[in-house]
C-alpha cells in the first residue's frame, strides 16, 4: 500500500478570549531580520496506545488549542505594515484573532517506524508539518502565524506545527506547545505566562524596513530536498567528548554542547577536505539572549536569539584538533556578554547582509528546549522531527534526545558528505 497523508478537514481556530490581553505587538529588529526566511517546523510523534477515541481526540486538541490561545494573542494574529516615505514600512503583529490553521489528517499505511528508522528522515515527514516549500515568514501577512496538523498513523499520532520565525524563536515555540499540552491535559491555565512588553529590549526605529526587498526571496530555496539524518549521542558518549575536549585543551570550561559542535565541525572536515590547508571552514551557532541579557524575563515571547561566526582555517582545524576548536567555540561563546548583545540587537536591519558568503555550519535550536515536557494528557512524545522545507547545507538542529541526558543532531548535508561523515561522527 502506498504511504500517503489524506487530509480529512482543515479550518481556522480561534482564541475563546472576548479581548485579547494586547491588540498589538510590535516587532524588534531580532524578529525583523527574520522575515524572509522560513517558519519553524517541528513535529512530535506519540504512541497510539494511550489515546481516546480518535474523534473525541481531534475535537479535544481543537478545543485546547483554541483556549490555549488565550493566552498567545499573537499566534492568533497576522502580520501588518503600516507603509512610511521611501518604500519602507514598520512590522508588526495585529492581534486581530483571525485564528491559526487546523488540519486533521490520517496515513493509515505509515507507523512510527516508518519514520524513525529510516537512515534518515523520510520524505513524508514534509507531509505531516502543515509548510508549504516557498512560503516564508514574510507570508504572515496574508497566511495564519501558527499552523497545526494532527495526522494519525498506523499505530501512533504525529502533532505537526509550523509557527512565523519573525514572531516566536525556538524557546517561544516551546514555550507554546507546553502550555497547550497544559491546557489538553485539563489545567484551566498555563504554568508560565508569556512577556509580551518589548520594552526591554533596545528601542530601534524600526520603520526603515524596504519593502521591495522583502518580497524576494534572499535566501533560495534548494533545487531539490537534501538529506536530514539524526545523530545521537547518549549521555555517556557526550561525557567522553567533553573530557577529551577538555583535557586537550588544558582547561574545565568547555561545556558538552561546545565540545559536541566542535566535534561535528571537525568529522565534517575531515570527511570532506580540501586538501588545501589555507581554505577558511566556518561554523555559525545561535546565541540565545534570555540568559545573558539581564532586561530580559525568562517568560520573553518573540525572537531573542542570533547568530555567530567563527573562522578558522581547514589545516589549524585538522592539525590542532578537537580540544583547539572547542575553545575556540568557547572563546566566541564568552564574548557574548550583556553589552554585546545590545550593540546586536541595535544594529540596523539589513538584508540585504543574508545569504552572502559561504554557507557555515550552522547550529540552531537547543539541548534546554523542553520538547519532551509536551504531554498532552496520554504520555510523553517518544520522537521529535523537523520539516524539510528549504533545508541548506550545514544546517543543524540540536535536540534534547529521549533519555535524560543525551543530545540529537539533525544534520543537513549531501548524500555525497553525509555519507562520508558518517565515518567520523562515531569515533571520539
Amino acid at each position: 500500500m502506498a504511504k500517503k497523508v489524506e487530509l480529512i478537514s482543515s479550518s481556522l481556530v480561534s482564541s475563546t478570549a472576548t479581548a485579547a490581553s494586547i491588540s498589538r505587538l510590535e516587532l524588534n529588529p531580532w524578529d525583523l531580520r527574520l522575515l524572509p526566511i522560513i517558519p519553524i517546523q517541528r513535529g512530535l510523534i506519540f504512541h497510539r496506545s494511550h489515546f481516546q477515541s480518535q474523534q473525541h481526540l481531534i475535537q479535544h486538541l481543537k478545543n485546547s488549542l483554541s483556549r490555549a490561545l488565550d493566552f498567545f494573542p499573537p499566534l492568533a494574529g497576522r502580520l501588518a505594515a503600516t507603509p512610511h516615505d521611501g518604500d519602507t514600512a514598520c512590522f508588526f503583529v495585529d492581534c486581530n484573532n483571525a485564528g491559526a490553521e487546523f488540519t486533521h489528517a490520517v496515513a493509515t499505511a505509515v507507523s512510527i517506524s516508518d519514520i524513525i528508522e529510516p537512515r534518515c528522515i523520510p520524505e513524508i515527514v514534509s507531509s505531516l508539518i502543515p509548510i508549504n516549500v516557498g512560503v516564508t515568514n514574510y507570508d504572515g501577512i496574508s497566511k495564519p502565524l501558527l499552523a497545526v496538523q494532527i495526522t494519525e498513523l498506523a499505530d501512533g499520532l504525529f502533532i505537526g506545527c509550523a509557527a512565523n520565525h519573525a514572531v516566536v524563536d525556538g524557546t517561544s515555540f516551546w514555550h507554546f506547545l507546553n502550555s497547550w499540552s497544559e491546557i489538553s491535559r485539563g489545567s484551566e491555565s498555563i504554568s508560565r505566562s508569556p512577556i509580551f512588553d518589548r520594552c526591554n529590549v533596545a528601542a530601534v526605529d524600526n520603520r526603515l524596513i524596504h519593502i521591495p526587498t522583502l518580497e524576494k526571496n534572499l535566501i533560495k530555496a534548494p533545487s531539490q530536498l537534501l538529506p536530514l539524518k539524526v545523530f545521537h549521542f547518549s549521555k555517556e558518549k557526550l561525557g567522553e567528548l567533553k573530557a577529551k575536549a577538555n583535557s586537550e585543551a588544558g582547561t574545565d570550561k568547555i561545556s558538552t554542547l561546545q565540545a559536541l559542535m566542535a566535534h561535528l565541525w571537525l568529522s565534517t572536515v575531515r570527511s570532506h577536505t580540501t586538501n588545501n590547508d589555507s581554505t577558511t571552514r566556518v561554523m555559525a551557532t545561535a546565541i540565545g539572549a534570555r540568559a545573558r541579557m539581564s532586561s530580559l524575563p525568562d517568560g520573553y515571547f518573540g525572537n531573542a536569539v542570533y547568530f555567530v561566526a567563527l573562522a578558522i582555517s581547514e589545516g589549524e582545524l585538522l592539525q590542532k584538533g578537537l580540544g583547539a576548536a572547542a575553545l575556540r567555540i568557547n572563546e566566541l561563546i564568552s564574548k557574548q556578554t550583556d553589552e554585546a548583545i545590545t550593540r546586536h540587537a541595535e544594529k540596523k536591519v539589513d538584508f540585504r547582509e543574508m545569504g552572502s558568503g559561504p554557507l557555515p555550519l550552522g547550529f540552531g535550536g537547543s539541548q534546554w528546549l523542553d520538547v519532551y515536557g509536551c504531554d498532552f494528557g496520554w504520555g510523553k512524545p517518544i520522537a521529535v522531527r523537523s520539516g524539510k522545507a528549504w533545508k541548506l547545507e550545514g544546517i543543524v538542529v540540536v535536540s534534547p534526545a529521549a533519555e535524560a541526558g543525551g543530545i540529537d543532531l539533525e544534520v543537513c548535508l549531501s548524500e555525497e558528505k553525509l555519507v562520508a561523515l558518517e565515518e567520523f561522527i562515531t569515533s571520539v
